[in-house]
């Protein structure tokens, strides 16, 4: 469980990125491709990214040998550009003290080493490897990752106005909560506490890494915790559509247009209402796609509400 400590000057500084920041995206893609993240739905998407990493990229790799980067590559620049310019700020010692962390008594590569010793030739071997991984795997689905991001942006400040900050915290993940200062985020690993301690927090969606929250604490920056958003895949660029008249051969129409609405949460009578069907007719509906993986379904005393799954917006398509 992560648990993050707030104090009320911690709560007054929370803020939600107004744009994505490519180079966080593009760790949470290599994370997830390298460490299996997201299950058997994610497998094509991982073998074409980790098929298509040109060698320029490959010393992303000697950063993470046991899994854990080293805090500076953690900033929020709007662009590659000005992402790469705050880490090479970062303080000479700041890098040294965390090439230790993640290398301990590890050889490390000479390129690192160099790294370690503030080598120019080395920072620009850094600078490639990230630009050439993200031309490889962001670039094409970039515009998508703003819209995306523009959505969740929006949905995030409505939940502020309409129902407060306490309220936005606990809907990022579900099973989470606010304890008077504390904000525990169960399942996350390893078993964690942070204090902010005044530093304040930046929320930052990312929508290829669905495993859980990142959180990056780094000395003299507000903490950002990077948490899953969007529609529970990675976006993708031109991925092949089925045609409605296939789909619909093969679930239904009334059922095609049940999975489709679901892109977002119905109740049962919502649903029937927008199919024009009875509840009876709407539930069966719901009742087939969950049990075929497609649709979740939760109930909140006497309310039950509906939703896609992963699985069923691969099937239904955009």
């Amino acid at each position: 469980m992560l648990r993050i400590h707030f104090t009320a000057q911690d709560f007054v500084q929370i803020r939600f990125a107004p744009r994505p920041a490519p180079l966080q995206e593009l760790h949470a893609t290599l994370r997830t491709a390298v460490n299996r993240h997201g299950g058997p739905l994610f497998a094509p998407w991982r073998g074409r990214v980790l098929r298509s990493l040109p060698a320029a990229a490959n010393p992303l790799a000697d950063l993470v040998p046991a899994g854990r980067p080293p805090s500076f590559l953690d900033v929020l620049g709007d662009t590659m550009a000005d992402g790469f310019e705050q880490i090479r700020a970062t303080s000479p010692g700041l890098v040294r003290s965390e090439l230790e962390r993640v290398y301990g008594a590890m050889p490390a590569p000479l390129w690192i080493r160099g790294l370690h010793a503030g080598d120019d030739t080395a920072w620009r071997t850094l600078h490639r490897a990230q630009q050439a991984a993200y031309e490889t795997v962001l670039a094409p689905v970039w515009c998508v990752v703003q819209d995306l991001h523009r959505a969740e942006f929006t949905r995030c400040a409505l939940t502020v106005a309409e129902h407060g900050v306490a309220a936005t915290l606990t809907g990022l993940a579900p099973g989470s909560r606010l304890h008077e200062d504390v904000w525990e985020w169960p399942g996350a690993a390893p078993d964690r506490d942070v204090c902010l301690d005044g530093r304040g927090l930046v929320l930052l969606p990312t929508f290829h890494h669905p495993a859980g929250p990142l959180l990056q604490v780094t000395p003299g920056h507000p903490a950002v915790l990077t948490y899953p958003a969007g529609p529970g895949l990675p976006p993708t660029a031109g991925r092949p559509v089925v045609p409605a008249e296939t789909l619909a051969a093969v679930l239904g129409r009334t059922r095609l247009d049940a999975l489709r609405l679901l892109t977002e949460p119905h109740t049962t009578t919502s649903l029937a209402h927008a199919l024009h069907v009875s509840n009876a007719t709407a539930s069966s509906h719901a009742a087939a796609l969950r049990s075929a993986g497609m649709v979740t379904t939760t109930r909140t005393g006497r309310s039950v509400t509906h939703q896609r799954t992963a699985l069923g917006t691969l099937i239904a398509g955009a």
